[in-house]
C-alpha cells in the first residue's frame, strides 16, 4: 500500500500500528488530520462489521488510540458470548450483536452504544456480502441478500442514526464500499450494483445533511492483506477458545462462491474472474488492512473528510483507468451532443423569401 509516511512514535501495544515497526501513515494537511495542531479526543464509535478482517482492525486501532467502540458483530456468525468477552477485555468496549438487513437489530445497536457511552461520534459499516459468479447463474435470493445487506443495511445505520446526529449538530458516516462501487467486474455483478447504490445514496444524502454538519466518506478498498493477527482485543493471546475472535479469517471472507453453470465454465470465461483473482491473490494481497484502519481513524478525528478516500495502489490505479476511459468516450461521442458550426442548420435572418402560398390557402389568421 504506497501510503506518505510520517515521524515514528511510540506504538500502544494494543495497537496494530505495531505491526508497522514505528511507522505512522498520515491523511494529507489539507484534512487537518489528527495530530500537534488538532490534538484528538476520545469519540465514540459504532461499528457494524466489526469481526470481519477490516472491522477487526478497526476496532483494534479506534481501541490503541483510547476511543471508545461499541463492536458490533453478526448474529448468524458471531456468538453472544464472544461479543461480551470483548467488555471483559477492555473497559473502552462493547460487543453487540445485529443484522444489519433488520431494521430493529440496527436500531438495538444505536440505542445500547447511547446507553453506554451517551453518544456516537462515528458509525462505520464494515458489513458486507458478496456472490462471486456470473449475472446468470445468481438467482433471485442470492440478488437480493445482496442488496439487502450492502444497501438497505447502509440505509438503515444512516435512517435511525441521522435524528441523533441532527440533534447533536455533529456526526460522521465512514461507509466502506469498494473499487466494486466505482466499476464493474465480472462475476461481482449485483455485489457492484449494490456498492454502486451505496455510492449514490451516500453522495446524495451528504448534500441534505452537510448544514447540520454531519459528514461522510466513502472508503474504497482495494484487495485487502489479511495482516491482523491475533485476537479482536488482546494480542497476547496464543490459544484460540470457544468464543475468542483469534481463528483465522475465511479465505475469501464474506463473499460466496458460487459454482459457474457450464456455458460460463470455461478458463477463460470473463465470469470466472473474480474468483481467479482471488485464488491468484490468496493472502497476498497488495493493501494493507492494518495501515488502511490507520487512516480510517485519522478520517474520523480529520477536520476536513474527502467524499472518498480510495485505498491501495490497486484501487487507484483502476478507478484512475476507468475514469479515463469515460472521459475518452465522452469526448469521442460528444459531437453527436454538440454538433460542430458547420454540421448546424442555417439559422433564419429574416431575409429569406416566404413561401408561395397556394391558389386557395386563406391567408387571415383565425384566433
Amino acid at each position: 500500500m504506497d501510503l506518505p509516511n510520517s515521524s515514528p512514535r511510540a506504538a500502544n501495544p494494543l495497537s496494530p500500528s505495531a505491526f508497522l515497526r514505528g511507522q505512522k501513515l498520515s491523511l494529507p494537511s489539507t484534512t487537518d488530520p489528527p495530530g500537534p495542531q488538532n490534538p484528538p479526543k476520545p469519540l465514540v464509535w459504532l461499528i457494524f462489521g466489526a469481526t470481519g478482517h477490516m472491522g477487526r482492525s478497526l476496532v483494534k486501532t479506534a481501541l490503541s488510540h483510547n476511543d471508545l467502540v461499541a463492536a458490533v458483530g453478526r448474529t448468524f456468525e458471531n456468538s453472544y458470548e464472544s461479543m461480551k468477552e470483548l467488555e471483559s477485555e477492555h473497559d473502552n468496549c462493547i460487543g453487540l450483536l445485529c443484522d444489519v438487513r433488520v431494521r430493529e437489530t440496527v436500531k438495538a445497536a444505536i440505542d445500547l452504544t447511547i446507553q453506554r457511552f451517551g453518544r456516537i461520534d462515528i458509525i462505520a459499516n464494515c458489513a458486507g456480502y458478496g456472490v462471486i459468479g456470473a449475472c446468470e447463474d445468481q438467482d433471485e435470493y442470492d440478488i437480493r441478500n445482496q442488496f439487502e445487506t450492502n444497501f438497505m443495511g447502509t440505509l438503515n445505520m444512516i435512517q435511525l442514526s441521522l435524528p441523533h446526529y441532527r440533534a447533536r449538530g455533529t456526526g460522521r458516516y465512514l461507509i466502506f464500499s469498494s473499487t466494486s462501487g466505482a466499476l464493474g467486474v465480472p462475476g461481482l455483478g449485483p455485489y457492484c450494483a449494490s456498492k454502486y447504490a451505496v455510492e449514490g445514496l451516500m453522495e446524495s444524502m451528504l448534500y441534505e445533511v452537510d448544514s447540520f454538519n454531519i459528514k461522510g466518506t466513502l472508503v474504497e478498498p482495494g484487495h485487502m492483506r489479511r495482516d491482523d493477527i491475533g485476537d479482536l482485543v488482546s494480542p497476547s493471546a496464543t490459544i484460540p477458545s470457544a468464543h475468542n475472535l483469534s481463528s483465522p479469517l475465511p479465505l475469501y471472507g464474506h463473499f460466496l462462491v458460487k459454482p459457474p453453470s457450464e456455458p460460463y465454465n470455461t478458463p477463460t470465461s470473463p465470469a470466472a474472474h473474480a474468483r481467479r483473482m482471488l485464488m491468484w491473490l490468496g493472502d497476498k494481497q497488495p493493501a494493507s488492512a492494518v495501515k488502511a484502519a490507520e487512516l480510517v481513524w485519522q478520517l474520523g478525528h480529520c477536520s476536513y473528510p474527502p467524499l472518498r478516500l480510495i485505498l491501495g495502489t490497486y484501487a487507484v490505479e483502476s478507478v484512475r483507468d476507468r475514469l479515463k476511459c469515460i472521459i475518452e468516450e465522452i469526448e469521442d461521442w460528444k459531437h453527436l451532443s454538440f454538433p460542430s458550426t458547420d454540421q448546424q442548420p442555417p439559422l433564419n435572418t429574416g431575409k429569406e423569401k416566404p413561401a408561395q402560398k397556394s391558389d386557395g390557402e386563406n391567408t387571415a389568421t383565425n384566433v
